[in-house]
């Protein structure tokens, strides 16, 4: 997705959508069509529920915790993507 596509969606899209693709990531890893489908329900339920609350994304408290959000997101793909590398170098050995 262009930077220009992903700032024209509302933050309850992006919002929904982050749900949507982390269900669709751990029904793929652990190969469960359930779980992809409960995914995209929560995503969308996530969606209308933050078009409901939208305008409390530009409260300074709730940004400073969605960045917060963010940032532990950040953190957990950075541990991911260092324990695969990890694996990949002692398998490499």
């Amino acid at each position: 997705m262009s930077q220009e596509n992903y700032d024209k969606k509302s933050a309850a899209e992006s919002f929904g959508k982050m749900f949507e693709s982390f269900g669709e990531a751990m029904s793929q890893i652990f190969n469960d069509p359930d779980l992809k489908e409960k995914a995209k329900e929560f995503g969308k339920s996530a969606t209308d529920s933050a078009k409901v609350f939208g305008s409390r994304f530009k409260d300074d408290d709730v940004r400073a915790k969605f960045r917060d959000a963010g940032k532990a997101a950040q953190d957990f793909g950075k541990c991911l993507t260092d324990y695969f590398k990890e694996s990949k170098d002692k398998n490499d050995k």
